[in-house]
């Protein structure tokens, strides 16, 4: 086994409005359903290990792109979804954050029973995972957070984060069972998070001599400051709110972008089902298509996936009602009509990541990232715009126009 990874994010303070964990809830449920479908419980296990993919995730369902509640919004939006129909999907989520953390050891002992898994073993695996991110890496952040998602296979993925007071910041570590060998040997699939300078890492091969040490000399206290493991992957999010330039690969989100425009669809065969959705649907469900479809290598810039559905504080541009329920309409509409034997829809989705793909190299982007948020944000009350801080209003020379 290996844990998969880190990443650190600015601690954000607030909540997710009802109208925004709703669609997350639906939209999460499509995109799992879209996963087993076409991937498999494993792929969809394998996916929540890397942080990249879930930071994407996340911004792809109108969070905060780069904010430590991604963690709890996103865990939470996929516990409603998967949960009521684990037996359906093969997989549950146990724990959670603050107090239901500690339920998981028993949750899991129950879906082991229900599905013939050796319990204590996951259970173990639990416990270790949390000790480890909490004691064996002395890195200044403490759990407060602890998901363990289960498959009926027993095959499992962990997500867990710590809040760090010094640097209010906090850290999410990423765990994949099929990749890990030892726990206390560099387990992590992938830690998200800044570093913050020297720290005490008992799972780094190096500590080996100091950890033979601890055990076989009672009598000494070593202390060895060692350096953070740099063979995992390292997600590390700015602290500024607003989505620039320089957070975006340019040509792939211009090429969704190009995309996404009315007369260009009917361009391509595999699209002719999609012809009827509007470009800024369309803008959207590509990028919605690239999270469920897209190789790990698509997701380097996970602040390109927040022009599906914008952000709930504003950033880069409010959240689009309208546009997001036309996509989980699209998706709804689309498994639903595979699991009648009629795929082409399905596949004309998976065909918009092929597709924008396929045009990146061609395409040279013109430099009018500003430009482009600002008509995002003026047309933001044409789609239903929404944000904490309440509904979007069309520009005040629209409004004149309108009396």
């Amino acid at each position: 086994m290996k844990k998969a990874g880190t990443a650190d994010l600015p601690l954000h303070h607030g909540f997710v409005p009802l109208w925004l964990a709703e669609r997350m809830a639906k939209l999460g449920r499509a995109i799992v359903e879209e996963i087993l479908a076409h991937q498999g419980k494993n792929e969809l296990l394998s996916r929540l290990s890397d942080p990249f993919w879930f930071q994407s995730l996340g911004a792809v369902m109108g969070m905060d792109w780069h904010s430590s509640g991604i963690t709890t919004s996103v865990m939470g939006a996929l516990k409603r979804s998967i949960n009521p129909n684990a037996k359906e999907f093969g997989l549950y989520i146990c724990g959670g954050k603050g107090n239901q953390s500690k339920l998981a050891p028993t949750q899991l002992l129950k879906y082991a029973e229900s599905n013939g898994l050796d319990g204590n073993s996951l259970v173990r695996s639990s416990k270790l995972s949390a000790k480890v991110d909490n004691t064996a890496v002395q890195d200044g952040f403490q759990l407060y957070q602890h998901h363990f998602v289960v498959s009926n296979e027993g095959n499992w993925t962990v997500i867990q984060q710590g809040m760090s007071n010094a640097s209010a910041t906090a850290r999410r570590y990423h765990w994949h069972a099929p990749s890990l060998r030892s726990f206390t040997e560099e387990p992590h699939t992938f830690v998200y998070g800044e570093n913050c300078g020297a720290i005490l890492n008992l799972t780094d091969k190096q500590a080996q001599p100091l950890k033979q040490s601890i055990m076989g000399i009672a009598s000494e206290s070593p202390v060895k400051m060692l350096a953070e493991i740099e063979q995992v992957k390292r997600l590390v999010m700015p602290n500024h709110h607003d989505v620039r330039a320089e957070n975006i690969d340019m040509k792939r989100l211009g090429a969704v972008l190009w995309l996404a425009q009315e007369r260009n669809v009917a361009n391509f065969e595999e699209l002719l089902l999609l012809e009827g959705l509007g470009p800024r649907t369309l803008q959207s469900l590509a990028l919605v298509s690239e999270v469920i479809h897209g190789s790990p290598s698509r997701f380097k810039d996970p602040a390109r996936f927040s022009f599906a559905h914008g952000g709930k504080d504003g950033h880069p541009f409010p959240v689009p009602t309208k546009v997001y329920d036309e996509t989980i309409a699209t998706l709804q509409n689309a498994i639903y009509k595979s699991k009648l034997g009629r795929s082409e829809q399905s596949q004309a989705i998976k065909a918009l990541s092929k597709i924008t793909a396929s045009i990146e190299d061609d395409f040279v982007p013109n430099g009018n990232f500003e430009e482009l948020i600002a008509k995002e944000r003026a047309d933001s009350w044409k789609y239903g715009g929404r944000t904490v801080f309440g509904k979007a209003k069309p520009p005040v020379s629209t409004q004149l126009a309108l009396f």
